[in-house]
């Protein structure tokens, strides 16, 4: 994985050429005759820049960057799919999948700079090759020495490394992700790649600091200690630094995966994710605001859901949530002068906007409302409020 500003940016315009080469060889493909890979049924062919080489160049320069530029794809991929061409869907769910990592040798500078060098003695064993790689750093599974299991009471640990280089390159990885995405004109109007580089910028900042992730961590864990759903694991404070974060080893399936379960399984998640949802916001005001699914694993023995990766948690003042609360309760009841009154109060409306504007994000803040105010159980599989 490149590590530096230079390199990094030598591989953001290399995939620029790329595309362009790709796009070449798509349009000479399709005048020879040879058509299009994603045309079917009569539909328009995708664009010269989506051919399939060009998401396979896509999808793999993207996993080997990783960072801001995966961070950007995973956040991408959860548009509502119905705004996005099947090619564009295809690059987002092979850049939240993907599985590259880097070898221990390239990150135990890392480990040893934060736990010292003689960081192996605290672990009985430490798995080489990791089992889980994310954005801005990946995961090692490891045993604690038998010292180290009294102090702490848990055996098996994850064991968090960041990516050397990570943390300085994310603006510039931002940056020039935007600029690639505008110029080749990827993603169609109405994505706020904008206000989504903003958030990815914020989020990351936030993630890359893991003493900040431990102490929310902790504090999750004391606000969940009476919770029978929801587990949150114990840190290992000693082996956790501002680049390295040790905790319990958490076992579960993703509930990405719910195709697979029974509908009384999948209400049963819905219904106390919701649930865990309305307490950070107005029970604890504190909230993981990272909706990546793959953040909660679901194990059926015990009818529990674990809860991962709390970098992205923030606090919420009272003033704001008494205002949020207000314009949720307006949504529900319909209340369009009501909700254009608490979006202006929170600061999501100035005032000054065209008419247009305000009634189309009033228009917005109902559909936020529709599963609240729906009677009995929603139905989250056939909704419509994402699109609209």
């Amino acid at each position: 994985m490149p590590s530096n500003r230079a390199s990094r940016l030598f591989h953001y315009g290399s995939l620029a050429v790329g595309l362009g080469l790709g796009a070449i060889g798509e349009a000479t493909k399709r005048w020879a005759g040879g058509g299009s890979e994603g045309a079917q049924g009569g539909s328009p062919p995708p664009s010269l820049l989506l051919g399939r080489a060009n998401i396979d160049r896509i999808v793999n320069k993207l996993s080997k960057m990783r960072g801001a530029a995966l961070k950007l794809g995973q956040m991408l991929s959860i548009q509502d799919s119905k705004s996005i061409s099947p090619e564009i869907a295809e690059v987002l769910q092979r850049v939240q999948n993907a599985a590259n990592y880097v070898p221990l040798s390239q990150i135990e500078k890392t480990i040893r700079r934060e736990l010292g060098a003689g960081w192996r003695e605290e672990f009985a064993e430490f798995g080489e090759v990791p089992f889980a790689a994310a954005s801005i750093g990946q995961v090692h599974d490891a045993q604690l020495n038998e010292h180290m299991q009294s102090k702490y009471g848990v055996g098996r640990v994850a064991v968090k490394v960041q990516y050397p280089g990570i943390a300085s390159s994310i603006d510039s990885d931002l940056n020039n992700m935007q600029t690639l995405l505008l110029l080749s004109n990827l993603l169609p109007r109405g994505m706020y790649l904008d206000s989504t580089i903003r958030a990815a910028r914020k989020e990351l900042h936030w993630e890359c600091d893991y003493v900040r992730e431990a102490e929310a961590m902790t504090k999750f864990g004391k606000l969940l200690a009476d919770d029978h759903v929801f587990a949150v694991p114990r840190l290992v404070a000693d082996l956790s630094r501002a680049s390295v974060l040790t905790a319990e080893f958490m076992a579960g399936a993703h509930i990405k995966n719910a195709d697979d379960y029974t509908q009384e399984e999948r209400d049963f998640i819905g219904t106390h994710v919701i649930r865990l949802c309305l307490r950070e916001l107005f029970e604890f005001g504190f909230m993981q605001t990272d909706p990546n699914w793959a953040n909660f694993l679901y194990r059926r023995d015990t009818r529990t859901i674990a809860l991962l990766d709390f970098g992205a948690s923030r606090s919420f003042g009272s003033t704001f949530l008494d205002r949020y609360l207000r314009l949720l309760n307006a949504a529900m009841e319909g209340d369009r002068d009501a909700c254009r009154h608490w979006s202006t109060e929170l600061g999501f409306l100035t005032g000054y906007e065209a008419d247009v504007m305000t009634q189309a994000h009033v228009s917005s803040v109902l559909e936020i409302g529709k599963p609240f105010a729906a009677p009995g159980l929603y139905d989250f599989g056939n909704q419509d409020v994402s699109s609209n």
